[in-house]
């Protein structure tokens, strides 16, 4: 009996196939990679608050008296460059007024303030430019010599403070006073002081 022939090509052929079929594919992994940037912007912001009323009681005398009281001004920013906080009357008439009678703006100024005169009022701010160093309340006071400026008019506000650096509860104590005899007649007398805190 003859032995089949073995065709060694054939076998060589089919191994090759079971082989390609049988073995674990092997892949080659793409990478690639991105960046992204994020960008936080945080806008400046600014409040103020006053300590408002401000309350003179005076009770004149012949001679005159002056009699004075505080507010403080609380400003808070988180502007890194600082903020500018201006102080005007919040309109043109820059008077006390009570009904038809006036006690007038202090004829001071801020580059140049200076005592009261009788029927005047006016504010300071301790050791600003030219005001005194220190204030400190005054109640029908005879003998003053504590130096004053007139409240602007609104338009012309001026400039009590500049910062440079972010602001956590920053207090300016702003000063007022009035000084008055008895040809002022009684009254209430009342004007409003606008504050403005503006970032840089």
């Amino acid at each position: 009996m003859k032995t089949p022939k073995i065709n060694k090509q054939k076998i060589a052929a089919l191994t090759a196939v079971f082989a390609v079929v049988v073995s674990p594919a092997v892949a080659s992994a793409a990478t690639d990679s991105a960046n992204t940037t994020v960008n936080a912007t945080v806008a400046a912001s600014i409040s103020i608050t006053s300590s408002s009323p401000v309350t003179l009681a005076l009770t004149p005398t012949a001679g005159g008296v002056v009699t004075s009281d505080s507010d403080d001004v609380t400003v808070d920013s988180n502007n890194t460059a600082g903020y500018d906080l201006t102080l005007a009357d919040s309109d043109a008439n820059t008077n006390l007024v009570s009904g038809g009678n006036n006690i007038a703006a202090h004829s001071g100024t801020y580059a140049s303030p200076s005592v009261l005169t009788n029927g005047t009022w006016g504010y300071a701010v301790a050791s600003l430019n030219n005001f005194d160093a220190s204030y400190s309340t005054e109640t029908d006071n005879t003998t003053s010599t504590s130096i004053w400026a007139g409240v602007p008019a609104s338009g012309s506000a001026q400039n009590i403070k500049s910062t440079t650096g972010v602001a956590v509860s920053d207090v300016t104590t702003v000063w007022y006073a009035a000084r008055v005899n008895t040809s002022q007649p009684t009254g209430t007398y009342t004007d409003t002081v606008t504050y403005t805190a503006t970032t840089k």
